[in-house]
């Protein structure tokens, strides 16, 4: 991890404590970006109004979209209506799909977590599952609540890489056990996107970009979880983080349409 270290975006959700909203980055991206990927992040709030899209990119090497407790809301992939007592977050889905193909579109390196694994399948037109856990035919996704978060964010179930894929190449071997703590998950993955990796009950758990001009990768699973300890979460940050290294900005320029576009519309 020699040379500059690479600027990195990270994500924020907005959440509203007591009476006053908050932009908030879990310590534990932070922490896999500056010392996993070898990067300086910087946390991204999800303004609206003027807040320019293209500007902000010309700043970065890349874009770590988290997880978050919160849900993408049905009404971005045609969904059905909201579930009571889910979380969500409409200003951190504005920013996310409007981020996602600028992004793409630049050929800037970008990984994504859990939430923001669901996001870019809505951001290219894929649909979502709002509970997994609770439908038929599905090994249990969600964490168990209350219990102790190494138990939580302990392996759960086994995941199978694509043949010849990215995963498999940084795995060096063809399946992982991977921690499982998400409710919401690929229903219709979206044309545009491969699978990488499947759970033994079929769901989706990673995912590239076909012919993507930039290093992309989504993950179901945490992989920022204690990632010192974990070859394979270690060998995913670092190929971002070289990625990003390698990165020079250049498709940027190309973004003619993004200036006007508002994150937060």
């Amino acid at each position: 991890m020699q040379g500059r270290r690479p600027l990195i975006g990270v994500i924020s959700d907005r959440r509203v404590l007591g009476q006053h909203p908050y932009h908030l980055v879990g310590e534990k991206y932070l922490d896999a970006v500056l010392h996993g990927a070898g990067g300086l992040p910087v946390a991204l709030p999800v303004l609206g109004g003027d807040f320019d899209i293209r500007e902000l990119l010309g700043r970065l090497d890349g874009l770590l979209l988290t997880g978050s407790p919160s849900n993408v809301e049905p009404r971005r992939y045609q969904g059905q209506p909201l579930r009571p007592g889910m979380l969500h977050d409409p200003e951190r889905d504005a920013a996310a799909l409007a981020l996602i193909p600028a992004v793409v579109a630049a050929g800037m390196p970008l990984l994504a977590i859990c939430r923001g694994f669901q996001e870019m399948n809505v951001a290219f037109g894929g649909t979502l599952h709002q509970a997994v856990q609770e439908l038929p035919g599905f090994v249990r996704h969600r964490e168990e609540a209350g219990r102790p978060l190494a138990e939580q964010y302990a392996p759960s179930h086994e995941v199978r890489f694509t043949a010849g894929g990215l995963l498999e190449r940084l795995a060096g071997h063809g399946s992982a056990r991977v921690n499982s703590v998400h409710s919401q998950g690929v229903d219709r993955l979206a044309p545009a996107l491969a699978v990488e990796a499947l759970a033994p009950d079929g769901l989706v758990e990673a995912f590239v970009l076909r012919d993507a001009p930039g290093f992309t990768l989504a993950l179901q699973w945490h992989p920022e979880w204690q990632f010192r300890d974990n070859a394979l979460s270690l060998a995913i940050f670092r190929a971002f983080g070289d990625a990003a290294r390698r990165y020079d900005g250049a498709g940027v320029h190309l973004l003619t349409c993004w200036p006007c576009q508002q994150v937060n519309k």
